[in-house]
C-alpha cells in the first residue's frame, strides 16, 4: 500500500491462541507471511473471552483460566493485495474464521526518525 489515505480492505482472522503451524503459533505465522508478502501491516489482538464454531466459551476470567483464548489477526492493505493473500490464509487456517471488510485508510506511514548530525 502506498503511504497515502484511501480505500482499503481489512482481513480479520479469528483463531485460537493455541493453534499452531509446524510448532509455531498460527497467529505469528500469519503475521510473518503477511510481512513477507509485502502487505502494509498486520497486528494480533488477544481476546479475553469468546467462542467459535464449537460453541465452547474460552475466557480469561480467574476461575476458568483458559489456555486457548481467542486471537484476532488484523491485516490492512489495498483490496487487490489482501485478496491476493487469501490463498495463504486458506492454506494456514483450518479451524477459524476469516472476515473481509472494506475500510478507509485515513493515515498510513512510518514514524519519522531523526537524522544523525
Amino acid at each position: 500500500m502506498t503511504r497515502t489515505a484511501g480505500s482499503g480492505l481489512r482481513a480479520t482472522v479469528f483463531v485460537g491462541e493455541r493453534d499452531t503451524w509446524r510448532h509455531r503459533p498460527l497467529y505469528a505465522e500469519i503475521v510473518h507471511r503477511a510481512r513477507a508478502a509485502g502487505l502494509a501491516g498486520a497486528s494480533v489482538f488477544r481476546g479475553v473471552e469468546g467462542f467459535g464454531a464449537s460453541s465452547l466459551v474460552h475466557t480469561a476470567r480467574l476461575l476458568s483460566l483458559s489456555e486457548d483464548l481467542p486471537v484476532a489477526v488484523v491485516i490492512v492493505d489495498t483490496e487487490e493485495r489482501v485478496r491476493a493473500f487469501l490463498p495463504e490464509l486458506d492454506a494456514l487456517v483450518g479451524e477459524g474464521l476469516v472476515v473481509l471488510d472494506a475500510c478507509e485508510v485515513v493515515r498510513y506511514g512510518a514514524a519519522r526518525r531523526e537524522e544523525a548530525p
